[in-house]
């Protein structure tokens, strides 16, 4: 690990929390993912060698435990107290990215598995319906993809290939757009009604389908146009 040197306490916490990558693995690991694989989805484009690199550091670091979980052994990660006590620095960063990083999304950040693994993890379970509906995402346009969500109490899941049940909702939609409604640059009734997000299924259930999620966590923070 790289060090500053220096004795002050913020250049001390940045050799552990801003290295690249290492704040969108303490985001994951506080949005809920524990598995290796969990964390991969919430990040597909970091190497697999250098996600193994990061958590070694933050282990030796104390900020997270890795621990055996169940008759199979398999690895789980865990944020420490000490890593726990970031969730105000990350919130307050992503809060700053949101309204001063002059940005709009594009080619160069959409990222579908990203954001159906989010949109899996902000679902309003109680607005669900009793019964299981299997969702599948077509991406077209500047990324695509086919993903699947199953939406079913107490636990939704994705899949990121077909899980063999019959589907629901078809819902085929133009990436960047579909992305601009989840960071709540536009709104999702404003793409259906440009023909950017299209659904297909039962009639409750596309009227339905907006509400079952909550938008992204950053979503809600009010964007300062041609910050300079």
């Amino acid at each position: 690990m790289k060090t500053y040197s220096q004795f002050c306490p913020v250049a001390m916490a940045a050799e552990i929390f801003a290295e690249r990558w290492t704040p969108l693995i303490i985001r994951e690991l506080l949005m809920g993912s524990r598995r290796f694989s969990e964390l991969e989805y919430g990040m597909p484009r970091i190497p697999r060698s250098l996600l193994t690199q990061r958590l070694r550091t933050l282990e030796d670091a104390g900020v997270v435990t890795r621990k055996a979980q169940g008759e199979s052994k398999r690895a789980e990660y865990h944020l420490t107290e000490a890593g726990a006590d970031l969730l105000d620095v990350v919130m307050r960063l992503g809060e700053w990215g949101q309204k001063w990083v002059n940005h709009d999304i594009g080619l160069g950040n959409v990222d579908p598995t990203l954001l159906v693994w989010d949109m899996h993890r902000r679902v309003n379970i109680d607005l669900l319906p009793e019964e299981r509906v299997v969702v599948q995402l077509d991406f077209h346009g500047a990324a695509k993809g086919t993903y699947w969500l199953v939406l079913e109490k107490p636990e939704p899941s994705v899949c990121m290939w077909d899980p063999g049940f019959e589907v629901d909702l078809f819902v085929a939609t133009d990436t960047i757009a579909i992305h601009r409604a989840w960071m709540g640059m536009t709104s999702f009734a404003e793409c259906v009604e440009d023909g950017l997000i299209e659904l297909d299924g039962l009639t409750a259930h596309v009227k339905a389908f907006p509400g079952w999620f909550k938008l992204n966590v950053f979503s809600g923070v009010e964007r300062v146009v041609n910050a300079g």
